[in-house]
């Protein structure tokens, strides 16, 4: 365990450090909490080298693991120069789903399995949605006919905007972080692999009466629709392109 802590210059002192927890893991989750209690946004840099070895009365060469842990997992980044040092990074969904692949390719787990996941979890999101009666979703989705929808880029973003809207209005941090963060998986392992270009206005029309049932407030639509929408498109891949059913997710 660390040794015993001096308070910070601004008077506060560290949190006690778990038994049996190595040094460098320990000051890693200590440093965590201290961007989280203190609401540290993106771009702030954190004490230099020299002050946090002083406030957590470590060694150097536990510090600079604790600070790679960080670095590794996504949370801070080692900004470099005169006045650089360890600098908080935005962390996203996509931080979170790349950790996941690590442990789905270890598990072995396969795209089917991915699929069957979002078709559990995506109608349950536009259940919650619907039961907050969310009525953002109908005012930012552009009108079908009006999207284009042979343009790849603009059908992929509006689709992406829609789920994650979806997500977002689900009420529950929680689950939000999980379904987006599958879908963010899932358009990984299948990048370019989008709807066929005349099925794409129905999928946007589809898309529509799942805002509207959300937006009526209506649970057992916008769940009822929502799955049935991904169950399609997942039937389509099935049949377009078995071969990625049983592959094993990448570490990506």
């Amino acid at each position: 365990m660390l040794p015993a802590q001096r308070p910070r210059t601004d008077g506060s002192a560290p949190r006690p450090i778990k038994r049996g927890a190595k040094v460098a893991e320990a000051l890693a989750q200590e440093i965590v909490h201290e961007i989280v209690s203190r609401k540290l946004p993106p771009g702030t840099l954190l004490s230099s080298e020299a002050q946090m070895l002083e406030d957590y009365g470590v060694g150097r060469g536990s510090l600079r693991e604790a600070l790679r842990i960080l670095e590794v997992h996504g949370l801070i980044t080692m900004k470099p120069g005169r006045n650089g040092g360890p600098m908080v990074i935005e962390v996203g969904t996509r931080d979170y789903g790349r950790m996941s692949t690590l442990f789905f390719h270890l598990g072995g787990m396969t795209f089917q399995q991915l699929i069957e996941a979002r078709l559990v979890l995506e109608p349950m999101m536009a259940r919650l949605a619907a039961e907050r009666r969310g009525q953002e979703l109908v005012g930012a989705l552009a009108d079908p006919d009006r999207t284009r929808v042979e343009d790849d880029a603009t059908y992929y973003d509006a689709t992406t905007d829609f789920h994650r809207g979806v997500a977002s209005m689900s009420g529950n941090p929680v689950l939000n972080l999980l379904s987006v963060s599958l879908e963010d998986i899932f358009r990984d392992q299948v990048t370019g692999l989008l709807s066929p270009k005349d099925e794409r206005r129905h999928v946007l029309e589809v898309h529509a009466a799942i805002a509207q049932a959300i937006a009526d407030g209506d649970a057992e639509a916008a769940e009822r629709l929502m799955h049935d929408h991904m169950q399609e498109y997942a039937d389509w891949v099935r049949k377009k392109h078995p071969q990625l059913m049983d592959q094993v997710i990448d570490w990506r």
